[in-house]
């Protein structure tokens, strides 16, 4: 859908429908719901799939700002999947300290009562599962994705 840019006469911006991108939203919240009973490998395969497709797709629009916010986002799914997925206390303790926590905050932060998407966007969870943790075990984030078609556009 063109949109006319005021600061230069004649010229076009493309910009996403607002439907396209509540249904891309809405695709990726189900591939990443912490019920769904899939291995975080094939989780992965799909969001990159879906998003592979999506950014091809529309891939001449002005999207960079919104696919950073939503890239953060879908980290934060991501880690909440892993999460839940460690399910038992002291599992969750044991894998807090093979990511390099300390014992006695591992024990702390295992038993919080804050719920799992308040722990996701907390420090602990930031620090440990990072960004090129997921990149090893496959998570390939859009926003490099959109820069390398950018460049092979232009």
């Amino acid at each position: 859908m063109p949109i006319y840019n005021k600061d230069t006469k004649g010229q076009y911006q493309l910009v996403v429908a607002k439907g396209s991108w509540a249904k891309f939203k809405r695709n990726l919240k189900s591939i990443t719901k912490k019920t769904k009973p899939m291995s975080f490998s094939e989780r992965l395969e799909k969001l990159n799939q879906i998003c592979r497709g999506w950014m091809n797709n529309y891939r001449l629009t002005k999207i960079y700002a919104k696919i950073k916010k939503l890239d953060e986002w879908l980290r934060n799914r991501l880690r909440y999947c892993i999460w839940h997925d460690w399910k038992k206390l002291e599992r969750k303790r044991k894998n807090l300290i093979r990511l390099g926590i300390e014992s006695g905050q591992a024990y702390a932060w295992s038993r919080t009562r804050m719920g799992g998407w308040v722990v996701v966007q907390s420090p602990i969870l930031k620090t440990t599962i990072t960004l090129s943790r997921l990149k090893r075990k496959g998570y390939k984030p859009m926003l490099d994705y959109i820069n390398t078609l950018q460049t092979s556009i232009w």
